[in-house]
């Protein structure tokens, strides 16, 4: 209940923030609206422009309310003091009343305790002189039980107070709420981040262990073979190259590799030959599965098959997370004009009425695939499809684009 609450005011909050222009003129505009009958039930022209002044004088100043809470709130007060001996007991203006009302709540929001008090000790003052008039031979017709009058007036004033230290409050509990949120999406980049560039070290160091092999191999043929010797010398150089592609594309992706051993062998990571076993694994719990390819795919780098292999592995994760077991995905690579797609759909229903969550954003299946795609300068989106299932589109550059 409160975990909705906050939910649905932390959504009010981010509409005041796109549009604050509505909340700062609305206020004062809705004070003038209340004030228009007091100023068209006055009887002749200096009694219409004296009730419009007297609307307008403290509603006006409501554009700063925020700003400068407490000069407002002293403007209300001397102007509620001024026309307290040109005014009547027996009527009222609810638009400059409202109006002095909304600048002791910005008082609560935005003012120091210490100037809040002065602000409620202020208006409980004018409170008790105004009900000092209200006996007397010359009582206001709306005054026949006074003591109720004062009740109200004193238990209006505490809670305008109080709502403004809880609309405080709320805004405290909303920012760090909102807070830790964002912490938390950044730890789960971080710790994505790490992941890829400890996969992408993998591939690297057998790229390198293979480019020594290869050279030990070629130092012992250019004597006897040139011929091979050559040949193998190239190779080493396409190998090369290869690597350094993969470290201009890893750029900033970077993590901590403590928790390996130095002496550990680097074991080349899961490649686009290895989608067939993936598949026969996720048919084996339950959903139908089938894999297209077109174009040749065997010539792709290894860090560019191994991010499309984990775009594909956490997109039939979800299916089995979130549909139905009898639900049937289909898989299709393509590689065309230097551009790789990668798609996988399901065709549902869910396993529970409840909606895939990691699909807004904020869940870590998503920021893996975005993080790896973005690797190679591209994106991933995700969303129901007509069928009622979900579907995942991810498009990579096979090579970086040129400086």
């Amino acid at each position: 209940m409160i975990v909705s609450i906050i939910a649905r005011l932390s959504s009010w909050r981010w509409a005041d923030r796109t549009h604050p222009w509505v909340r700062r003129w609305g206020v004062p505009l809705f004070c003038v609206a209340l004030g228009l009958p007091s100023v068209l039930g006055s009887a002749g022209e200096s009694g219409v422009a004296e009730e419009l002044a007297l609307t307008l004088a403290p509603t006006v100043p409501l554009l700063w309310r925020e700003r400068r809470p407490m000069l407002v709130f002293a403007l209300t007060t001397a102007i509620a003091v001024l026309t307290a001996y040109t005014g009547s007991l027996d009527s009222a203006n609810a638009g400059a009343d409202l109006a002095r009302l909304v600048a002791l709540f910005n008082v609560g929001r935005f003012a120091t305790p210490g100037r809040l008090l002065i602000a409620l000790a202020v208006s409980l003052a004018q409170l008790v002189a105004w009900a000092a008039g209200l006996w007397g031979d010359s009582r206001p017709e709306f005054a026949a039980r006074p003591e109720i009058l004062i009740l109200l007036g004193t238990v209006t004033v505490t809670a305008v107070v109080g709502l403004g230290l809880a609309t405080r409050l709320v805004n405290v509990v909303i920012a760090a709420l909102q807070k830790e949120k964002d912490q938390q999406a950044r730890l789960a980049v971080a710790q994505e981040r790490a992941r890829v560039s400890k996969e992408m070290h993998d591939i690297l160091g057998h790229t390198l262990a293979v480019m020594v092999g290869l050279a030990d191999g070629a130092a012992g043929l250019t004597e006897k073979e040139p011929k091979r010797g050559a040949e193998t010398l190239r190779t080493i150089a396409d190998s090369g190259r290869g690597a350094l592609t993969e470290l201009r594309q890893l750029l900033a992706v970077i993590g901590d590799d403590n928790d390996r051993p130095h002496d550990a062998l680097h074991a080349p990571q899961p490649g686009l030959v290895d989608l067939d076993p993936l598949i026969e694994r996720v048919r084996a719990a339950g959903p139908s599965v089938t894999l297209g390819t077109d174009g040749d795919v065997t010539t792709l780098a290894p860090g560019l098959q191994l991010a499309v292999y984990r775009i594909v592995q956490e997109a039939l994760t979800n299916t089995l997370k979130y549909a139905a077991a009898d639900t049937s995905s289909s898989v299709r690579v393509t590689v065309a004009h230097g551009t790789v797609h990668v798609d996988v759909e399901d065709t549902g229903p869910r396993r529970s009425p409840r909606a895939r969550r990691w699909s807004t954003g904020n869940g870590r299946g998503l920021i893996g695939m975005r993080e790896r795609a973005a690797i190679y300068q591209g994106q991933v989106t995700a969303g129901p499809n007509r069928e009622g299932g979900w579907s995942v589109h991810a498009r990579l550059l096979t090579t970086p684009p040129s400086p």
